[in-house]
């Protein structure tokens, strides 16, 4: 099970670069985290695509001094080479269940799936 705890905690930390202040403010950055095939299905109910999404993470919304607090953060490989994670995102009073999945590539751990579902 040891390659299994390494694949999550891979996405685990693939999906917190993601969430980096840094890495949103640069497309080239996000755009090496998310799969070619990326799809999100947004907190808003609005659909993304890898290319749609850079408006949004490289608008400045997520700043340094306003970071996402993440919690609850868990995972499973569903098949080789394949993680679901889901977590608690608190961003600025906006709380929303968060679930990714992230495909493995030749080139590391891509986000394929991604969708956020707002929370009281």
């Amino acid at each position: 099970m040891a390659d299994e705890s390494e694949a999550v905690q891979a996405a685990i930390e693939a999906e917190m670069r993601l969430l980096d202040p840094d890495v949103r403010a640069s497309p080239a950055l996000v755009l090496e985290l998310l799969d070619p095939e990326f799809l999100e299905i947004g907190a808003s109910g609005r659909r993304w695509d890898a290319t749609s999404i850079l408006s949004v993470t490289s608008d400045g919304s997520v700043a340094p001094e306003a970071p996402v607090e993440v919690s609850d953060m868990s995972g499973a490989v569903l098949a080789p080479g394949i993680v679901h994670l889901t977590y608690f995102a608190d961003h600025s009073g906006r709380r929303a269940w968060r679930s990714s999945v992230w495909r493995l590539m030749e080139l590391g751990w891509r986000m394929y799936f991604h969708q956020g579902t707002l929370t009281s």
